[in-house]
């Protein structure tokens, strides 16, 4: 009694840490509450079992905590997308393992459920790993970042699948050597299966695989309580495949997406009915490279509202502090300042939240879609850096492209805009984007972080 009173308190100590990452302020009180109820609930596993070999444990536990350490304190803010999706590919390795020596121990004595449930978490662990891993690729550009669709991938997948229930059926009905030689060849498949199925989704779907990717490293996790008998990691598994389906819900919501149809990789929805497409973007025409910049500065100094919308670019460019800035100097001004977050603005789910929350932006000024989209038409001056398919109106106006139907931040109803991207060339979906070849929009192509740089220059 006193046992399951503790894993409850444990448990409800995490899904309070979880339930304050709806707001920025709550994010960092909800990360110790949450790290503070992980770290409860190890306590209380090797109380119950302690371990027969504890130097090995502590040496292992060392060596894997200085690793993490090593490498997290080197990530920037860049790579965190990319850190995230090798957490949930170690997540998965270790599920897979777990499973792999509670089913193979001679001394295991595993129920029915047991090992159905061992057999499924290391399916489910497996491919956690390897899609992960291709997904951590993706977004350090180590691979292909766009969606890479083989021939006959579908055909691929139905084969991996129906390969995986024949292996599982096998090894429900086996044991001792034969068995072992069934799990690893079920290990390869489903490692082969989470890859194939990870490198079709990219560009702008990648905020809803690595949330995806969450929730089943959890749901991984959960099913290795189910072998082990644990109930503090069914729990905590169960919470985290919750959290990372819902997650991944409201990802695909932003996209205007089935998750069906991001991992299928289909193409998206419809756009407005009776448009045609829209002629590719090409620069106004100008006298003299000095004219964007003046008129940009006019522009700036002229409005009286001003909206930033940051992406991607401003990421690549590290120009988070330059865009805090540049907020700075228009408050000062007397401007009125506020920030339009996209969902799926970035990586993955919060990125852009996160870059201004480390250049330290109020977070009041973060506006969400929703909440933003109606300011646009009253607003003076839209402030674009690094963003493109987020801000495409193409997503609303052509059918038939990966990013049709897509609720946008609807920037180009603004009474003017400025546009710090790197270059003309669309974003990761690949469709032109024609507020670019707006006449409302001012064009100051190259480095955002050296634009801005600029642009505050000529401000003061």
């Amino acid at each position: 009694m006193i046992q399951a009173a503790i894993d409850l308190a444990v448990l409800l100590l995490l899904i309070g840490g979880i339930w304050q990452f709806r707001t920025p302020r709550g994010a960092r009180k909800g990360n110790w509450a949450a790290a503070v109820a992980l770290l409860l609930g190890m306590a209380a596993v090797l109380y119950r079992h302690p371990v027969s070999a504890p130097v090995v444990v502590i040496t292992f536990l060392a060596l894997g905590s200085l690793a993490g350490w090593t490498v997290a304190v080197r990530v920037n803010m860049i790579q965190i997308p990319a850190m995230v999706a090798f957490q949930h590919g170690a997540g998965g390795i270790a599920a897979f393992i777990v499973s792999f020596v509670e089913l193979t121990r001679e001394q295991a004595v595993l129920t029915p459920v047991g090992k159905v449930a061992g057999i499924a978490g290391m399916i489910v662990g497996a491919a956690t790993f390897s899609g992960s891993f291709i997904a951590a690729g993706k977004l350090a550009n180590l691979i292909k970042q766009t969606p890479v669709v083989f021939p006959r991938h579908n055909w691929w997948l139905a084969g991996l699948v129906a390969a995986i229930v024949v292996l599982s059926t096998v090894a429900l009905g086996i044991s001792g050597a034969p068995l072992l030689h069934c799990l690893v060849i079920l290990i390869l498949v489903s490692a082969v299966l989470g890859a194939v199925f990870a490198i079709r989704v990219g560009g702008a779907d990648m905020p809803v695989l690595i949330s995806f990717l969450n929730a089943t490293a959890g749901l991984a996790a959960g099913l290795c309580g189910i072998v082990i008998g644990n109930r503090l990691l069914i729990a905590c598994g169960a919470t985290v495949a919750a959290s990372g389906s819902i997650l991944t819900r409201v990802m695909c919501a932003a996209m205007n997406r089935s998750i069906l149809k991001v991992f299928a990789g289909t193409r998206g929805g419809t756009g407005a009915p009776g448009l045609g497409q829209v002629p590719a973007p090409s620069p106004l025409p100008l006298s003299s490279k000095e004219e964007p910049f003046a008129a940009a500065v006019g522009k700036a100094r002229d409005a009286k509202s001003v909206i930033i919308v940051p992406g991607y670019g401003m990421a690549l460019a590290q120009a988070q502090f330059e865009v805090a800035r540049l907020a700075g100097r228009l408050e000062a001004l007397g401007k009125e300042v506020n920030f339009a977050i996209h969902p799926v603005a970035g990586r993955m789910p919060g990125h852009m939240n996160v870059l201004l929350a480390e250049a330290e932006i109020d977070y009041g000024k973060l506006l969400e879609m929703e909440d933003v989209n109606p300011r646009f038409k009253e607003t003076d001056l839209v402030f674009v850096v690094g963003a493109c398919d987020v801000v495409n109106p193409a997503a609303i106006q052509v059918a038939d492209t990966p990013i049709s139907g897509m609720p946008i931040l609807m920037v180009h109803e603004a009474r003017s805009v400025v546009v710090c991207n790197l270059d003309l060339r669309p974003g990761y979906s690949g469709v032109d984007n024609p507020l670019y070849a707006d006449p409302r929009t001012i064009l100051l192509l190259g480095n955002a972080k050296e634009t801005l740089g600029r642009l505050l220059g000529e401000l003061d």
